[in-house]
This record gives structure tokens, C-alpha cells and sequence, in this order.
């Protein structure tokens, strides 16, 4: 072999293995739970502006509000209506089809969202929760509180679905279904049978 072939196959391995360290794992790979663990010693990040979504898993941290009555069964950014007594929740940066905990930190309490929506779009705000998961978490008395919101899955764009910070607290039991729900969440079929109901 010549030596520039060398050099090129040498370029060409190497680009190869830092492609594959920079890749996320996806939620059946080996090594996600580990991943998942490493993103969750992170330090949160700061609230982010609307029109960026955030495929790194790491947790957020910002405040908490919640759905107004007027927005019951307004149509969400992801085609579905807002039923005030599911799980969901509005987020700026998550991609749709994210599910995520939700930590109330002035209590200590928790939840299991599932992000359908977009918002809220006030300046310091995380994640605009249904109403049901506020009274979970007792928001709904001051109306706005502190949280730490972590993606247990994350949608990618190829259809995989990675672990996020989330998953390091969460039991196998729970990861198969936020895996199994954000599958759900971002099927093609999914606002078509919505739109049936």
C-alpha cells in the first residue's frame, strides 16, 4: 500500500470511531442506562428560548406552570387535544414525544409527563403541565414553581429513541414504557387515530 492509502484509511477508521463515540446510545444499546447515569451528574441547563430543541438528554431547570382552563381540548403541537386529566405537558425545547419527570422542588414531588405540546413561552419557564399532573405534584396552589424537569426517552430523528438524564432514576419497568409510549407518541399513525376518535 502507498502511503497516502494508508493515511487514508487510518483517516478514514479513526473518523469511524469518533463517529461512533459521539453517536447517542439508543434505548436497547448497551451501555444507555450508563449514559444515562453520565448525563444525570451533569449540572442542569438553564431555561432555553422556543425554537430549539434540545436532543441531548441532560436535565432543565426553570420553572413550573400550568394549562389555563381555556386551553381544554385545544388542539397541541403534535396534532392531539389537551385533556386536562392526562399527563402531558407543553415544553420549549424537548422534541415532541419525549417522556420526562417532572421534580417539584419545593416539595420533593414527582411526576411522569409526556411532551405534546410547546410552550410556555414565558421567559423562565420549563414546562407547562395538564392540570392533573399539577395537582401531582402541588402546583396548582401558587400557580408557578421551581422544577427540574429530566427526559427519561427522547425521539430521534432516525426513529430510535434515546435515554435521557431521566432514565438514570428510573426502573426498567418504567424505561419500557416511556420507550414504548414515545414510540406511541411519534408513529405516523398516531394523529390519524387521534383525529378518528
Amino acid at each position: 500500500m502507498t502511503g497516502w492509502k494508508i493515511a487514508l484509511l487510518a483517516f478514514a477508521v479513526g473518523g469511524m470511531a469518533s463517529a461512533n463515540a459521539t453517536e447517542p446510545k439508543t434505548a436497547d444499546t448497551p451501555g444507555a442506562k450508563q449514559e444515562a447515569k453520565r448525563l444525570n451528574e451533569l449540572p442542569p441547563i438553564a431555561p432555553a428560548p422556543a425554537g430549539h430543541t434540545d436532543q441531548s438528554g441532560r436535565k432543565e431547570a426553570g420553572r413550573a406552570s400550568y394549562y389555563a382552563k381555556k386551553f381544554n381540548n385545544r388542539t397541541m403541537a403534535n396534532g392531539r387535544r389537551m385533556n386536562p386529566n392526562s399527563d402531558i405537558a407543553a415544553s420549549k425545547t424537548l422534541p415532541l414525544g419525549s417522556v420526562a419527570t417532572v421534580t417539584n422542588l419545593e416539595n420533593g414531588k414527582t411526576a411522569t409527563v409526556k411532551i405534546e405540546d410547546r410552550g410556555p413561552y414565558v421567559n423562565g419557564r420549563v414546562v407547562d403541565l395538564a392540570p392533573k399532573v399539577a395537582d401531582q405534584i402541588d402546583l396548582k396552589e401558587k400557580g408557578v414553581a421551581p422544577v427540574v424537569v429530566k427526559p427519561i426517552t427522547l425521539p430521534q430523528p432516525n426513529g430510535e429513541v434515546k435515554l435521557g438524564a431521566g432514565a438514570a432514576d428510573a426502573s426498567p419497568s418504567e424505561i419500557k414504557q416511556a420507550v414504548a409510549d414515545t414510540k406511541e407518541l411519534t408513529a405516523p399513525h398516531t394523529a390519524e387515530k387521534t383525529a378518528e376518535k
